[in-house]
């Protein structure tokens, strides 16, 4: 399931929700971006996500596909939201629901990795000396890289 949204999401109400109807799930792994107040040593006020709509959905939901064909998944959840967020604001939030804990896991951390490369969304942050827009990071992308490997 994928949602792109401005409003803020709550973590227990999303995990029930997947899985109440699924006894057969037995394992649920989360993860949760936060906005910092410090990147790169700079302090941020805020940070403005931007996307495009109708194609940001159309590759979280490739992204998505291609973890359940990976994995042996009951369920997974994509939230991002956009708009204006400060330093604490939940950005993004991923779970998966697999039988076993190693599916649930390894598909997380693949969306994650993924949509930190893949996914159309531009970020703006404010510091005291002006707006900031982020850079795609080496880091991100070598994470990426070694899931094409496997």
């Amino acid at each position: 399931m994928i949602r792109v949204q401005s409003e803020d999401f709550d973590l227990s109400l999303e995990v029930r929700k997947l899985t109440e109807e699924n006894p057969a799930i037995g394992a649920v792994t989360a993860f949760i971006g936060l906005v910092r107040d410090i990147a790169g040593g700079t302090e941020i006020s805020s940070m403005t996500l931007e996307h495009y709509p109708g194609m940001t959905e159309k590759m979280l939901r490739e992204i998505e596909t291609e973890a359940h064909q990976r994995w042996n998944l009951d369920a997974s959840l994509i939230i991002h939201r956009y708009g204006q967020l400060a330093p604490g604001d939940q950005i993004v939030l991923v779970v998966t629901c697999s039988k076993h804990r190693k599916a649930a896991f390894e598909s997380c951390e693949f969306l994650m990795d993924f949509l930190k490369t893949k996914a159309p969304f531009w970020k703006l942050e404010e510091t005291p000396e002006g707006g900031k827009w982020v850079d795609a990071r080496d880091g991100d992308t070598k994470a990426t890289e070694r899931w094409l490997k496997s």
